[in-house]
Protein backbone atom coordinates (compact mmCIF):
# COMPACT_ATOMS: atom_id res chain seq x y z
CA UNK A 1 0.00 0.00 0.00
CA UNK A 2 1.40 3.37 -0.99
CA UNK A 3 1.79 5.96 1.78
CA UNK A 4 3.39 9.39 1.56
CA UNK A 5 4.22 10.00 5.24
CA UNK A 6 5.23 8.23 8.43
CA UNK A 7 2.74 8.51 11.28
CA UNK A 8 2.54 6.52 14.54
CA UNK A 9 -0.57 4.71 15.76
CA UNK A 10 -1.79 3.88 12.28
CA UNK A 11 -3.33 0.38 12.36
CA UNK A 12 -1.55 -2.32 10.39
CA UNK A 13 -3.19 -3.42 7.17
CA UNK A 14 -2.29 -6.71 5.44
CA UNK A 15 -0.98 -6.44 1.89
CA UNK A 16 -2.79 -7.84 -1.13
CA UNK A 17 -3.76 -10.56 -1.71
CA UNK A 18 -5.53 -10.30 1.65
CA UNK A 19 -7.49 -12.94 3.53
CA UNK A 20 -9.11 -10.39 5.83
CA UNK A 21 -9.61 -6.66 5.86
CA UNK A 22 -10.86 -6.88 2.29
CA UNK A 23 -12.77 -4.18 0.46
CA UNK A 24 -15.30 -5.13 -2.19
CA UNK A 25 -16.25 -2.37 -4.64
CA UNK A 26 -19.32 -2.49 -6.85
CA UNK A 27 -19.02 -1.40 -10.47
CA UNK A 28 -22.52 -0.51 -11.65
CA UNK A 29 -21.51 0.29 -15.22
CA UNK A 30 -18.22 2.20 -15.25
CA UNK A 31 -16.61 2.92 -18.60
CA UNK A 32 -13.16 1.61 -19.45
CA UNK A 33 -11.72 5.07 -18.77
CA UNK A 34 -13.48 5.22 -15.39
CA UNK A 35 -12.21 1.74 -14.52
CA UNK A 36 -8.65 2.81 -15.34
CA UNK A 37 -9.06 5.95 -13.22
CA UNK A 38 -10.39 3.83 -10.35
CA UNK A 39 -7.31 1.62 -10.48
CA UNK A 40 -4.98 4.61 -10.57
CA UNK A 41 -6.58 6.24 -7.53
CA UNK A 42 -7.69 3.28 -5.44
CA UNK A 43 -6.33 0.04 -6.88
CA UNK A 44 -4.18 -0.66 -3.79
CA UNK A 45 -7.25 -0.66 -1.56
CA UNK A 46 -9.66 -2.83 -3.58
CA UNK A 47 -9.56 -6.61 -3.27
CA UNK A 48 -12.81 -7.63 -4.93
CA UNK A 49 -14.53 -5.97 -7.86
CA UNK A 50 -18.18 -6.89 -8.36
CA UNK A 51 -19.84 -6.14 -11.66
CA UNK A 52 -23.08 -5.28 -9.89
CA UNK A 53 -26.33 -7.21 -10.32
CA UNK A 54 -26.90 -7.80 -14.08
CA UNK A 55 -24.75 -4.98 -15.48
CA UNK A 56 -22.36 -7.49 -17.07
CA UNK A 57 -25.18 -8.21 -19.55
CA UNK A 58 -24.92 -4.62 -20.85
CA UNK A 59 -21.30 -3.58 -20.29
CA UNK A 60 -19.45 -2.55 -23.41
CA UNK A 61 -15.98 -4.08 -23.75
CA UNK A 62 -16.69 -6.42 -20.85
CA UNK A 63 -13.67 -8.60 -21.55
CA UNK A 64 -11.36 -5.58 -21.61
CA UNK A 65 -12.72 -4.27 -18.31
CA UNK A 66 -12.33 -7.63 -16.59
CA UNK A 67 -8.73 -7.85 -17.84
CA UNK A 68 -7.96 -4.35 -16.51
CA UNK A 69 -9.27 -5.22 -13.04
CA UNK A 70 -7.54 -8.59 -12.91
CA UNK A 71 -4.19 -7.10 -13.91
CA UNK A 72 -4.60 -4.67 -10.99
CA UNK A 73 -4.71 -7.61 -8.57
CA UNK A 74 -8.47 -7.63 -8.00
CA UNK A 75 -10.71 -10.67 -7.97
CA UNK A 76 -13.48 -9.92 -10.47
CA UNK A 77 -16.94 -11.47 -10.40
CA UNK A 78 -20.46 -11.01 -11.66
CA UNK A 79 -23.16 -9.95 -9.21
CA UNK A 80 -25.29 -12.68 -7.69
CA UNK A 81 -28.40 -11.46 -9.49
CA UNK A 82 -26.70 -12.34 -12.79
CA UNK A 83 -26.25 -15.92 -11.56
CA UNK A 84 -29.89 -16.02 -10.43
CA UNK A 85 -31.10 -14.74 -13.80
CA UNK A 86 -29.43 -17.68 -15.55
CA UNK A 87 -30.28 -20.27 -12.92
CA UNK A 88 -34.00 -19.48 -12.80
CA UNK A 89 -34.15 -19.96 -16.59
CA UNK A 90 -32.53 -23.38 -16.36
CA UNK A 91 -29.29 -22.11 -17.91
CA UNK A 92 -26.74 -22.91 -15.22
CA UNK A 93 -24.43 -24.65 -17.71
CA UNK A 94 -24.57 -21.59 -19.96
CA UNK A 95 -23.63 -19.46 -16.95
CA UNK A 96 -20.60 -21.69 -16.26
CA UNK A 97 -19.53 -21.29 -19.88
CA UNK A 98 -19.68 -17.50 -19.45
CA UNK A 99 -17.42 -17.76 -16.39
CA UNK A 100 -14.91 -19.71 -18.43
CA UNK A 101 -15.16 -17.44 -21.47
CA UNK A 102 -14.42 -14.27 -19.52
CA UNK A 103 -11.86 -15.91 -17.21
CA UNK A 104 -13.24 -14.38 -14.03
CA UNK A 105 -11.50 -15.21 -10.75
CA UNK A 106 -14.52 -15.52 -8.54
CA UNK A 107 -18.22 -16.25 -8.56
CA UNK A 108 -21.09 -15.11 -6.36
CA UNK A 109 -23.86 -17.58 -5.58
CA UNK A 110 -26.93 -15.92 -4.11
CA UNK A 111 -30.64 -16.49 -3.65
CA UNK A 112 -31.75 -13.01 -2.71
CA UNK A 113 -34.30 -12.74 -5.52
CA UNK A 114 -35.29 -16.38 -6.05
CA UNK A 115 -36.33 -19.32 -3.91
CA UNK A 116 -33.47 -21.80 -4.04
CA UNK A 117 -33.37 -24.86 -1.75
CA UNK A 118 -30.37 -24.46 0.49
CA UNK A 119 -29.12 -27.98 -0.17
CA UNK A 120 -29.01 -27.18 -3.88
CA UNK A 121 -27.26 -23.87 -3.23
CA UNK A 122 -24.59 -25.69 -1.24
CA UNK A 123 -24.17 -28.27 -4.01
CA UNK A 124 -23.54 -25.44 -6.49
CA UNK A 125 -21.03 -23.84 -4.10
CA UNK A 126 -19.20 -27.14 -3.71
CA UNK A 127 -19.14 -27.74 -7.46
CA UNK A 128 -17.74 -24.31 -8.31
CA UNK A 129 -15.31 -24.03 -5.40
CA UNK A 130 -12.88 -26.40 -7.10
CA UNK A 131 -12.30 -23.88 -9.90
CA UNK A 132 -13.31 -20.46 -8.56
CA UNK A 133 -13.13 -18.34 -5.43
CA UNK A 134 -16.75 -18.66 -4.31
CA UNK A 135 -18.57 -15.93 -2.45
CA UNK A 136 -22.07 -16.79 -1.31
CA UNK A 137 -24.63 -14.27 -0.19
CA UNK A 138 -26.95 -14.77 2.75
CA UNK A 139 -30.08 -12.70 3.30
CA UNK A 140 -33.05 -11.48 1.32
CA UNK A 141 -33.24 -8.43 -0.93
CA UNK A 142 -36.89 -8.01 0.01
CA UNK A 143 -37.53 -5.04 2.28
CA UNK A 144 -39.05 -6.03 5.61
CA UNK A 145 -38.05 -9.69 5.26
CA UNK A 146 -36.92 -10.88 8.72
CA UNK A 147 -34.60 -13.87 8.99
CA UNK A 148 -34.07 -15.30 12.46
CA UNK A 149 -30.46 -14.98 13.72
CA UNK A 150 -30.23 -18.75 14.14
CA UNK A 151 -31.03 -19.18 10.46
CA UNK A 152 -28.43 -16.58 9.43
CA UNK A 153 -25.85 -18.50 11.45
CA UNK A 154 -26.81 -21.91 10.07
CA UNK A 155 -26.86 -20.71 6.46
CA UNK A 156 -23.49 -18.99 6.77
CA UNK A 157 -21.76 -21.94 8.40
CA UNK A 158 -23.23 -24.46 5.96
CA UNK A 159 -22.12 -22.39 2.96
CA UNK A 160 -18.62 -21.96 4.37
CA UNK A 161 -18.45 -25.70 4.93
CA UNK A 162 -19.63 -26.26 1.35
CA UNK A 163 -16.64 -24.32 0.02
CA UNK A 164 -17.37 -20.60 0.12
CA UNK A 165 -14.25 -18.49 0.62
CA UNK A 166 -16.39 -15.77 2.20
CA UNK A 167 -20.08 -15.35 2.92
CA UNK A 168 -21.64 -11.98 2.17
CA UNK A 169 -24.16 -10.52 4.62
CA UNK A 170 -26.85 -8.98 2.41
CA UNK A 171 -27.69 -5.28 2.58
CA UNK A 172 -28.12 -4.37 -1.13
CA UNK A 173 -26.53 -1.26 -2.59
CA UNK A 174 -29.01 0.83 -0.58
CA UNK A 175 -28.01 -0.51 2.85
CA UNK A 176 -31.64 -0.79 3.96
CA UNK A 177 -32.34 -4.54 4.06
CA UNK A 178 -30.80 -7.68 5.53
CA UNK A 179 -28.36 -6.69 8.28
CA UNK A 180 -29.79 -3.15 8.28
CA UNK A 181 -33.17 -1.73 9.12
CA UNK A 182 -35.18 0.30 6.62
CA UNK A 183 -33.70 3.42 8.26
CA UNK A 184 -30.16 2.20 7.48
CA UNK A 185 -29.40 1.49 11.14
CA UNK A 186 -27.58 -1.73 11.95
CA UNK A 187 -29.40 -4.77 13.36
CA UNK A 188 -26.86 -4.83 16.19
CA UNK A 189 -28.40 -7.79 18.05
CA UNK A 190 -28.29 -9.83 14.84
CA UNK A 191 -24.64 -8.89 14.25
CA UNK A 192 -23.73 -9.85 17.83
CA UNK A 193 -25.37 -13.25 17.44
CA UNK A 194 -23.61 -13.87 14.14
CA UNK A 195 -20.17 -12.82 15.44
CA UNK A 196 -20.48 -15.22 18.35
CA UNK A 197 -21.18 -18.18 16.08
CA UNK A 198 -19.44 -17.55 12.74
CA UNK A 199 -15.79 -16.78 12.00
CA UNK A 200 -16.06 -13.06 11.24
CA UNK A 201 -12.89 -13.15 9.09
CA UNK A 202 -15.05 -15.21 6.73
CA UNK A 203 -17.85 -12.61 6.48
CA UNK A 204 -18.05 -9.65 4.13
CA UNK A 205 -20.49 -7.13 5.56
CA UNK A 206 -22.26 -5.14 2.86
CA UNK A 207 -22.05 -1.56 4.11
CA UNK A 208 -22.49 0.96 1.30
CA UNK A 209 -22.98 4.02 3.50
CA UNK A 210 -20.30 5.83 5.52
CA UNK A 211 -22.09 5.61 8.88
CA UNK A 212 -22.44 1.85 8.37
CA UNK A 213 -18.76 1.46 7.49
CA UNK A 214 -17.84 3.45 10.61
CA UNK A 215 -20.01 1.18 12.76
CA UNK A 216 -18.28 -1.98 11.52
CA UNK A 217 -14.78 -0.52 11.86
CA UNK A 218 -15.53 0.49 15.44
CA UNK A 219 -17.05 -2.92 16.12
CA UNK A 220 -14.45 -5.17 14.48
CA UNK A 221 -11.41 -2.97 13.87
CA UNK A 222 -9.54 -1.70 10.83
CA UNK A 223 -9.41 -5.09 9.13
CA UNK A 224 -13.09 -5.90 8.95
CA UNK A 225 -14.31 -7.11 5.54
CA UNK A 226 -16.59 -4.51 3.93
CA UNK A 227 -18.53 -4.78 0.68
CA UNK A 228 -20.81 -2.92 -1.73
CA UNK A 229 -18.53 0.10 -1.56
CA UNK A 230 -19.04 2.73 -4.26
CA UNK A 231 -15.97 3.35 -6.46
CA UNK A 232 -15.63 6.93 -5.24
CA UNK A 233 -15.68 5.70 -1.62
CA UNK A 234 -12.78 3.23 -1.81
CA UNK A 235 -10.12 5.74 -0.72
CA UNK A 236 -12.37 7.44 1.87
CA UNK A 237 -13.08 3.99 3.35
CA UNK A 238 -9.35 3.32 3.64
CA UNK A 239 -8.93 6.57 5.59
CA UNK A 240 -11.68 5.40 7.94
CA UNK A 241 -9.80 2.13 8.44
CA UNK A 242 -6.63 4.05 9.31
CA UNK A 243 -8.21 6.57 11.68
CA UNK A 244 -7.51 9.45 9.30
CA UNK A 245 -11.07 10.73 9.20
CA UNK A 246 -13.08 12.41 11.94
CA UNK A 247 -15.48 9.47 12.41
CA UNK A 248 -12.68 7.08 13.48
CA UNK A 249 -10.03 9.65 14.45
CA UNK A 250 -9.60 8.45 18.06
CA UNK A 251 -10.34 4.78 17.38
CA UNK A 252 -6.70 3.68 17.19
CA UNK A 253 -4.95 6.29 19.33
CA UNK A 254 -3.63 5.39 22.82
CA UNK A 255 -5.93 6.09 25.76
CA UNK A 256 -3.65 8.82 27.11
CA UNK A 257 -3.86 10.72 23.83
CA UNK A 258 -7.62 10.25 23.63
CA UNK A 259 -8.13 11.48 27.21
CA UNK A 260 -6.03 14.56 26.53
CA UNK A 261 -7.39 15.64 23.17
CA UNK A 262 -10.84 14.14 22.61
CA UNK A 263 -13.52 16.86 22.97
Amino acid sequence: MHINFELPYIPSRPVKPREHGVTMVMDKGLSIRQAENLIESAGDYIDLLKLGFGTAFLNKKLDSKIKIYREAGMKVYFGGTFFEAYFVRGLFDDYCRILDKFKVDAVEISDGSIKLPHEEKCRIIKKLSGEFTVLSEVGSKEEGMIIHPRKWIDLMNHELNAGSWKVIAEARESGTVGIFRKSGNVHSILIDRIMNNVNTDKIIWEAPNKNQQVWFIKKFGANVNIGNVAPDDAVPLETLRLGLRGDTFFQFLPDQVTRKFKP
